[in-house]
C-alpha cells in the first residue's frame, strides 16, 4: 500500500483522486462498448482501457493448447472436478477482462453459470501459452491480476525453450513451485492433475 500512502501524503491528493475518478469512468464506458461490439468471430481482451485483438497463434501454441486441455479435460471429467474452457471464455475480473488460452472452474463455481453466460469470474486455474506478442502481459498484468482476484493456480507455457512454469497462490501472492523442461508438472492446489511435460511437446 506503499502507492496509496504516498497518495494520502500528497497536498493535492484530492485533485489526484478527482482525475482517476474521471478516467475510470470513461474507462468504464468503453468497457460497455467493448462488451457490445465484440462477438465470437474475434478473440479480444480489455486491459487498463485497452482494447486488445489477437492475431492468429503458431502451430506450437495451438498443439500445446490442445494437448493439455485434452488431458486436462478428462482428468476433471473423469473425476467431476468441474469445467475446462479454452481461448474463448471472457474472464471478467474488476478492471479487465482476459481470454485465457486455458482455465479450469471448479464444481462449487460452474454449478451457478447459465447455458448462455459470456463473462465468468476469476477461474481456479489458468494456463497461459506465450507468444511474442503476448508475453509481457502473460508475465505482467495478467500475473498481477489472476493473482489479486485469486487464481489458485497459474501456469505459462513457453513452446519455444519447452518448459513449463508453474505458480501457487500464497498468501495473495503467486510463488514459483517449479520450471520444467521435463519433469512432471502438479496442479496440488487445484485438481491433482499431472501433466507430463516431457510429452507435452512432442505430440
Amino acid at each position: 500500500m506503499d502507492i496509496l500512502a504516498q497518495l494520502l501524503d500528497a497536498p493535492n491528493a484530492a485533485l489526484i483522486i478527482d482525475e482517476v475518478n474521471h478516467r475510470l469512468d470513461d474507462e468504464r464506458e468503453k468497457r460497455i462498448r467493448f462488451y457490445n461490439d465484440i462477438d465470437e468471430s474475434v478473440k479480444a481482451e480489455f486491459i487498463n482501457g485497452e482494447i486488445i485483438l489477437h492475431s492468429p497463434v503458431t502451430r506450437a501454441h495451438a498443439l500445446a493448447v490442445a494437448t493439455i486441455s485434452r488431458r486436462l479435460g478428462i482428468y476433471v471429467e473423469l473425476h467431476q472436478l468441474g469445467e475446462i474452457h479454452i481461448e474463448k471464455s471472457m474472464i471478467r475480473l474488476t478492471r479487465n477482462d482476459y481470454e485465457p488460452d486455458i482455465c479450469f472452474f471448479s464444481t462449487e463455481k460452474s454449478r451457478e453459470f447459465t447455458p448462455d453466460q459470456k463473462l465468468f469470474p476469476a477461474p481456479d486455474l489458468v494456463v497461459e501459452v506465450l507468444s511474442k506478442s503476448t508475453e509481457k502481459v502473460d508475465r505482467g498484468i495478467k500475473f498481477q491480476d489472476y493473482a489479486a482476484h485469486g487464481v489458485g493456480e497459474y501456469w505459462i507455457v513457453d513452446t519455444v525453450e519447452k518448459a513449463v512454469e508453474q505458480y501457487v497462490l500464497r498468501e495473495g501472492v503467486f510463488e514459483l513451485v517449479l520450471r520444467s523442461h521435463g519433469t512432471d508438472i502438479y496442479a496440488d492446489q487445484v485438481t491433482g492433475f499431472v501433466l507430463q511435460v516431457k510429452t507435452l511437446f512432442n505430440d
